[in-house]
């Protein structure tokens, strides 16, 4: 999981926190419904911040942690523990 992929979980689940704060759900459906929106903030990001980088690569990586760390040490970068 990249850094980028990482902050924008977080931000599905901090976004799904907030909505459920002010809906206040009290079934499963209604709880999954917040869940679907809170996901959909994040969806959102994910896609405008593909849309302006302009490479044409996504955000969301199949890679582990531990191989993108490796790869980034094989690349020379610098990565704080």
């Amino acid at each position: 999981m990249t850094n980028t992929e990482l902050i924008l979980n977080m931000l599905a689940e901090a976004s799904t926190k907030d909505i459920s704060a002010v809906v206040k759900p009290d079934t499963f459906n209604g709880n999954k419904k917040v869940a679907i929106k809170g996901g959909n903030v994040a969806k959102v990001a994910r896609q405008e911040l593909e849309a302006n980088t302009g490479t044409g690569e996504k955000v969301v990586s199949s890679l582990n942690a531990k191989t993108i760390h490796k790869l980034n040490q094989d690349k020379g970068e610098l990565e704080l523990e």
